[in-house]
């Protein structure tokens, strides 16, 4: 009794698609590596920072060159411009404190460039960068202006008499702030408010 040898089938050759098994083929040869997680941040945010802290720099720098004989300049009401070292927090706060600050503002400015693309509308990346720019002008202070690192003070030279002698960053970090809360309220509030036009209607 001889073998027949099996012929093709005709009805499964039919249903094998082509273009099916090239893809199987490519999935199979192609083995991509897991994409990597990459940092962004808001050009607008940054921008802003950049602006704010020129401009801090440029007065410290004036105040120290105009101001270092110790007399104050009037300038309008209470406002003079009277050169001070503070080396505490904002507003002249916290003395002898300069090391932890400068380390934990450090902290508080990589937080705020990492999570500036986050940050929704025009508004709320200009504030973070005030914030940013602001940090940035007190805590170079702390790195550059002193005999050790972290050990510098920060120059204040805006002087109302009857508030805290301060600075642009301090104006940039309060403001920036204020502004950051401001947004985020009214964001929030829009958004409770869309919700619950949705589910009236």
């Amino acid at each position: 009794m001889s073998e027949h040898p099996l012929e093709p089938d005709p009805e499964l050759d039919a249903d094998i698609d082509p273009d099916r098994e090239l893809q199987l083929d490519e999935d199979l040869e192609s083995d991509p590596a897991p994409a990597r997680r990459r940092i962004r941040v808001a050009p607008l945010s940054l921008a802003v920072a950049a602006v704010v802290l020129a401009l801090d720099q440029v007065t410290k720098h004036w105040a120290v060159n105009a101001l270092s004989d110790g007399r104050p300049r009037h300038v309008i009401w209470t406002l003079q411009l009277n050169l001070a070292f503070n080396s505490g927090m904002a507003f002249s706060r916290g003395r002898g404190l300069g090391p932890v600050i400068g380390v934990g503002a450090l902290v508080v400015v990589v937080a705020f460039v990492v999570g500036s693309a986050k940050a929704e509308g025009r508004t709320s990346r200009i504030a973070v960068g005030m914030l940013i720019g602001g940090a940035l002008g007190n805590v170079s202070d702390r790195l550059f202006r002193g005999d050790a690192w972290l050990h510098g003070s920060v120059i204040d030279f805006i002087d109302f008499q009857w508030f805290p002698i301060f600075n642009v960053a301090d104006i940039g970090v309060d403001v920036g702030a204020g502004l950051f809360i401001l947004t985020t309220f009214l964001l929030a509030r829009h958004a409770t408010a869309g919700r619950a036009d949705g589910g009236a209607s």
